[in-house]
């Protein structure tokens, strides 16, 4: 029998921050310029959390049903673990699509309807990441678009949905909020070299190895340093980001260490909570400074 703890486990709730994190730093951008509007705001969110949980039970069921999952670190999947029927989880998935598309109805209905095909770039790039015929999560290719639609069209799309326009201090935040985003998906990856390289999955982590992966993990979170440093001159609050940085140098002394395989676990929760602390202190920032 499943029980709902494996469902919340399957829609993988530590990765979750990577949904909140852009929608508040996004509406801490729209603040700074008096342009808050909190429904909005909450249906974004809406957006962010339901396609987070939908493409991590799509992958869930891509990786099953190619047997990726097999034999892997950390913890168990549905479809992988033979716990679920591969039809089930899909299902969860596509659900999990529909209600972001829903909520995403409603913010294109109000603020622009070419707001629904980001939204179907969005949908189509979580479900190829790792489904398809050739998902280009084995090619490579996934930090680059969890860059761009975790960082650079959450924060930037919920600013735009609240002021009307992307300004400046939501770019920059997207640019961190991506950064951050991708250090989930490379400390994750990093883990797994061993079992996708095996099972043929060229991640970018096992293009770059080992050494590689880790030093663009540090990097990703220098980005994301950097950026409150840059927007001070817009209004110093933003340096509340800063509060992220013990978790930060937490999360980078197992990676700089050499941790492999389930030592890296902790890293993963590590990096999702710098990040949560991050976005929260930036956008706090960004709304104080206005």
């Amino acid at each position: 029998m499943v029980s709902v703890r494996d469902w919340v486990d399957g829609a993988r709730p530590r990765t979750l921050p990577a949904a909140v994190a852009p929608v508040a730093a996004g509406t801490g951008a729209a603040a700074y310029d008096d342009g808050v509007v909190w429904w909005k705001a909450l249906l974004a969110l809406v957006v962010a959390l339901a396609l987070q949980v939908g493409v991590n039970f799509a992958n869930d069921y891509s990786d099953g049903v190619r047997g990726t999952d097999a034999d892997r670190v950390g913890p168990r999947r549905l479809v992988g673990s033979g716990s679920v029927a591969p039809a089930v989880v899909r299902t969860a998935a596509l659900g999990g699509f529909a209600v972001g598309a829903l909520a995403g109805l409603v913010l294109a209905a109000t603020s622009g309807w070419w707001l629904l095909g980001v939204g179907a770039a969005a949908i189509a790039a979580a479900w190829f990441y790792t489904g398809g015929s050739r998902p280009y999560g084995y090619h490579g290719l996934g930090e680059v678009t969890c860059f761009v639609f975790f960082g650079l069209v959450a924060v930037c799309g919920t600013t735009y949905v609240q002021l009307g326009q992307v300004t400046v201090p939501s770019l920059l935040a997207a640019i961190g909020a991506g950064a951050l985003a991708c250090v989930l998906l490379v400390a994750n990856n990093l883990r797994d070299i061993p079992t996708d390289r095996v099972a043929g999955k060229r991640t970018l982590a096992v293009l770059l190895d080992d050494r590689g992966t880790r030093g663009l993990f540090v990097a990703l979170m220098l980005v994301a340093v950097a950026v409150p440093v840059l927007l001070a001159g817009t209004t110093s609050w933003v340096l509340l980001a800063a509060l992220a940085l013990p978790v930060i140098v937490r999360a980078s002394r197992p990676v700089l260490a050499g941790a492999a395989g389930s030592a890296l676990i902790p890293v993963l929760r590590d990096s999702a909570l710098a990040q949560l602390v991050w976005a929260l202190g930036l956008g706090l920032g960004l709304a104080l400074g206005g």
